[in-house]
Formats: structure tokens, sequence, C-alpha cells
């Protein structure tokens, strides 16, 4: 029997090209303006979320492995982005924060980064965007039923504060 695999119709795979491709065109404009790679990205947009948290933390919300997290926040809090806090609970654990100069910077990244996402989502109409989102959920909730997948973080799950 032939092999009649398509890895190019293959959903998976699309959504990681996709998603990939998004991630790029992101980093263009983070990576020029502030010299930050994907992983640094996430790790600041994940602090400005939820405050004070460990690597771990980080690590299980923004689907990256643990040493490549520790790596972005030793790098971000070189160039004076986050900063490293002992938890009382733990001498171990350490709480990673924002700095003063970790929010400016997503104060000047965050409006170029939501303008390239309206622009990709003004190509779809209300109805399809809509479509989107709901398809996206559904597929996540079918992860959710899995039991050999990953479970979605409470951060996945939580709508966002304001």
């Amino acid at each position: 029997m032939p092999n009649t695999f398509e890895l190019s119709a293959f959903m998976p795979y699309r959504l990681a090209v996709l998603s990939e491709r998004v991630s790029r065109r992101l980093s263009i404009e983070y990576g020029h303006t502030h010299g930050l790679n994907v992983a640094e990205w996430r790790v600041l947009v994940h602090l400005q979320r939820r405050g004070k948290v460990s690597v771990r933390d980080i690590h299980n919300c923004v689907n990256l492995e643990k040493p490549r997290v520790s790596r972005a926040v030793a790098r971000l809090e070189s160039a004076g982005l986050v900063q490293k806090l002992g938890k009382q609970t733990d001498g171990r654990l350490v709480a990673i924060s924002l700095t003063g100069e970790g929010e400016r910077a997503l104060g000047e990244i965050l409006p170029l980064v939501t303008e390239i996402e309206a622009r990709l989502m003004g190509e779809l109409s209300e109805t399809e965007r809509e479509t989107f989102f709901s398809v996206m959920e559904k597929l996540h909730a079918a992860l959710d039923g899995d039991p050999k997948a990953r479970p979605r973080s409470a951060v996945e799950l939580a709508p966002d504060e304001g």
C-alpha cells in the first residue's frame, strides 16, 4: 500500500507552521526594538499578567521547557528587565517579577505586537473570528479529555484580568 500521508494537510503540522510564522513575525518587533527572543518575550508577558512567580510557574504556563525559561530569566535579569526575590516558604524557590524597566519595555512592545494581531485578525470576518476561537476551544476540550495530553494550566483556563 503506497504512503498517502500528506504532511501539508495534517492539522497539527499546519497549526505548528502557522503558530511559528506568527511568533517569528512578532519576534521581529520585540527583537528589533529590545533584543528579545521568543522565550524572553513570553516570560515578560507572563510576569505582567501574573506578577511574582517562580520559574516552575512560568514553565507550566508559557509552553517552554524549564531550561529555556531559566536561560530567558537569567538574560532578562542581566538586562535589568526582571528581578529575582527569595520566597519565604522555601529558600530554593525564587520569585521573579518585572522591574520598572521591564514594564517600560512591555509598554513599548505591546502596541507593536497588538497591531500585528489586529491586522491578522482583520483578515477574518466577525463570524470567522468567533468560529476560529470556538474551534480552538473545541480542540483544547478534546485534549482536556485525553489523559495522555499535557493539561492546560490554570492561566490558560482563567480569563484575563482587566
